[in-house]
């Protein structure tokens, strides 16, 4: 990849600008936690795995902005913070599960200096951000497997590279068939309201090389119907206990097109996406979004003022339309994590 999501500087963050792109590729460097949670509400950087390793590194920042205080207050501070950064977007469960287990690395840390504790907190961001490079890599291993030679594969949403600290999920298991010599195309729904498929999923593959035709949402159905999509993949933000999983608004749709046709449908993730502590998707929290994504466009409006608005930024696809998951520890055809 010749471009990073985030990575640290110092004591400084930098992020990509996904607002900005396709037409412009622009890099942020923050050194207050308050731009990492500000960052994450504007999907500046987006995707499950990323905004976790953000939070990460938002929570080590946090630590750097509190240069007057003892260890046992500023533990305490901290704590709070994480509380604050979780709170940024709630359906994605890496983000608190980042939080937490920085939180416990502030909670177990028994020396007495300061700096030290800082650094801690630095390197826990740097690890989790090293395991989800070393994750995506795996899931693309496993999922590569299940490509044939020639396969188009149809994704919705964008769970590559820039929705990850590695070569991403879905796209990691198509970067990885490529890159086996495997010929393959994709098609990327354009993923309203926000694009992130067209803006995103389509820049990223072109970076790389690899053939992508982008479909407007509403035409997958039809070209299932042609049999032009051999097998879809698609990313996930959290899955429950059961399999069910939530992922970008209208996975659910190409989820039930897809079961109509007898196309396989896979779900590719990391296992910090797992939340077991949820019984089902009827558990898992639906972000809504602003208005004005859906009612503006570039500043232009294209809806009528005053129209109402329901703009959930996920919906939840069920278990039994999943062909099976692929996680960093292998393919499982049950729809639960192995």
């Amino acid at each position: 990849m010749n471009f990073k999501t985030i990575e640290p500087l110092g004591n400084r963050v930098r992020i990509l600008d996904q607002r900005q792109l396709p037409s412009k590729v622009i890099y942020h460097d923050y050194d207050d936690y308050r731009d990492i949670i500000e960052s994450i509400k504007t999907l500046e950087i987006r995707g499950a795995p990323a905004i976790g390793i953000a939070a990460a590194y938002g929570v080590a920042l946090a630590a750097e902005s509190n240069v007057r205080t003892d260890l046992p207050r500023l533990k305490k501070i901290l704590v709070d913070v994480g509380s604050e950064i979780k709170s940024a977007r709630p359906t994605a469960v890496n983000l608190a599960w980042a939080v937490d287990r920085m939180i416990q690395k502030i909670q177990d840390f028994d020396g007495i200096g300061i700096d030290e504790f800082k650094r801690s907190l630095w390197r826990e961001a740097s690890v989790i951000l090293k395991e989800d490079e070393e994750m995506c890599a795996s899931i693309g291993r496993h999922g590569a497997e299940l490509i044939k030679d020639g396969d188009s594969i149809l994704t919705h949403c964008n769970a590559g590279a820039l929705a990850t600290g590695g070569i991403g999920t879905a796209l990691g298991v198509i970067y990885t068939a490529h890159n086996d010599g495997k010929r393959t195309r994709a098609f990327a729904d354009e993923t309203r309201p926000v694009l992130q498929g067209a803006r995103l999923t389509c820049w990223e593959l072109m970076q790389e090389g690899i053939e992508v035709t982008l479909i407007c949402d509403n035409m997958a159905g039809f070209l299932m119907q042609q049999g032009k999509i051999n097998c879809v993949i698609v990313g996930a933000d959290r899955i429950a206990r059961n399999g069910d999983f939530a992922n970008k608004i209208g996975t659910y749709s190409v989820a039930v097109l897809a079961r109509e046709h007898g196309i396989p449908f896979y779900v590719a993730a990391p296992t910090s996406t797992f939340d077991n502590n949820i019984k089902s998707g009827l558990d898992i929290p639906i972000e809504e979004r602003p208005s004005d994504e859906i009612v503006k466009w570039g500043g232009i409006e294209t809806a009528p003022q005053g129209v109402k608005v329901y703009s959930p930024a996920f919906d939840i696809t069920p278990a039994a339309l999943v062909t099976a998951y692929i996680t960093d520890r292998g393919v499982s055809s049950g729809g639960r994590e192995i």
